[in-house]
């Protein structure tokens, strides 16, 4: 259901962000403003990203190999990374550059196509309303009781969080266009067009270094959650397993590492110690069935070792 989700969402995002892109380069050509310019660059670098979360997770489907035994889960995380990459020097940085640019060279928007700037802006919030609403919905089916703030970081599939925020900094970038665009209209002072360019780049940077960090973490291996920890650990005890340490590692957002040291009885025979192995194994993937690659380790506490 993630994965498929996430693609739904994507797939919902890439279509109406180039839609707009069109729709935002034709209103600069018409008006000559920096914001309209500013956010037809983030549509899309937003289509871009969009296109490298598509083939990420295609890429991650491949199965393992010699050289890379335990798969290529971990290949949507970097893509994901690569989107924070794309958004903070396509999206952010041009927008600050344009903003710049525009400060030092203000001008009001003039001309017969006046209108057009704020007819395509209502647009384009109604457009990635839409898709943020897809998102949301998309990603309530894993949220479960987490706060937004919490869904982002904890999140294992990259794929909702980008598309979430994204959206959401695209909301937010129309509405400063919306507002500059408004106010050099209302003026004739293209000061307020430059002001809201700027506040697009801020805004774009400020999201590509959350995601930037966010995704980091993820490429250098997270555990399991809580909840799935507790699970494996339950799983392991039902039978009276002692756990001496227990050690997890997202190897992709839906394939999970278990490691653990188990305590087994010092007169258990080998055959003993197998089947217990297996039936462990088992109640961990029925538990967590993301939980694909399992090593149990046997082994003899120290009390027992001593009593023997």
């Amino acid at each position: 259901m993630a994965a498929g989700g996430g693609t739904k969402a994507i797939v919902a995002a890439l279509a109406a962000n180039l839609t707009i892109a069109v729709l935002k380069f034709i209103a600069f050509f018409l008006t000559a403003s920096s914001s309209m310019l500013a956010e037809a660059i983030h549509s899309v670098a937003d289509s871009g990203n969009q296109l490298l979360l598509l083939v990420g997770g295609k890429r991650a489907k491949r199965a393992a190999s010699p050289e890379h035994p335990f798969g290529y889960g971990r290949e949507r995380y970097i893509y994901a990374f690569i989107v924070s990459i794309v958004l903070f020097s396509v999206g952010g940085l041009f927008a600050l550059y344009e903003a710049f640019e525009k400060f030092q060279h203000p001008h009001g928007i003039e001309g017969d196509f006046w209108w057009v700037p704020l007819a395509v802006l209502v647009g384009a919030i109604i457009a990635e309303g839409f898709s943020f609403r897809t998102a949301i919905i998309e990603s309530n089916h894993i949220r479960g009781k987490q706060t937004w703030v919490k869904f982002v970081r904890n999140a294992k599939q990259p794929e909702l969080p980008v598309i979430l925020l994204e959206d959401f900094g695209a909301l937010l970038g129309l509405v400063f266009a919306l507002f500059g665009v408004s106010m050099t209209l209302v003026t004739g002072d293209g000061i307020w067009d430059a002001f809201g360019t700027a506040m697009i780049g801020l805004l774009l940077v400020a999201i590509a270094i959350v995601l930037a960090m966010e995704t980091k973490s993820l490429l250098l291996g997270e555990s399991a959650t809580k909840e799935d920890v507790q699970r494996i650990t339950e799983a392991l005890e039902a039978d009276g397993t002692h756990i001496i340490h227990l050690k997890t590692m997202h190897l992709g957002p839906e394939e999970l590492l278990v490691a653990a040291k188990i305590s087994m009885g010092a007169s258990e025979t080998g055959q003993e110690i197998a089947k217990g192995i297996d039936d462990a194994e088992q109640r961990i993937r029925a538990a967590v069935p993301i939980a694909r690659v399992i090593y149990l380790e046997p082994d003899i506490e120290r009390v027992q070792a001593q009593q023997a």
